[in-house]
């Protein structure tokens, strides 16, 4: 019973992708505050600083997505590669059958090069 459970919970690297997660949408959820912030500073004279806030606030929420886009697709591979295996094929298994070879036709008729006809 104790397995069961060990294998439910999050390992670490779970628990970071959940992390980084929670904050990129914290961060883009904050966007519209950090605007009316900017805007508000503006109107009192400030523009650089609202423009430096809105701006700042913009790539802190890009980072925060993609930092979270990118250790996401990093865990979702270990995941899928820990649960399906992969298995190199041979040139004859890519194919739903197996074609027979030049010598296993029984009513094969060989050409040589001058019996092709050329069509232009």
């Amino acid at each position: 019973m104790t397995g069961w459970y060990a294998e439910r919970m999050p390992g670490s690297s779970a628990k970071a992708v959940i992390a980084v997660t929670v904050l990129a949408l914290l961060l883009v959820a904050v966007m519209p505050v950090a605007l009316l912030a900017g805007v508000v500073l503006m109107i009192l004279g400030h523009v650089v600083g609202g423009l430096a806030l809105f701006g700042g606030s913009v790539l802190a929420a890009a980072v925060a997505v993609a930092l979270a886009g990118m250790s996401g697709m990093r865990h979702l591979r270990k995941l899928v590669s820990r649960s399906v295996r992969v298995v190199q094929l041979d040139d004859i298994q890519y194919t739903d059958f197996a074609e027979p070879r030049d010598s296993d036709y029984s009513n094969v008729v060989q050409l040589d090069r001058s019996e092709y006809t050329e069509v232009h």
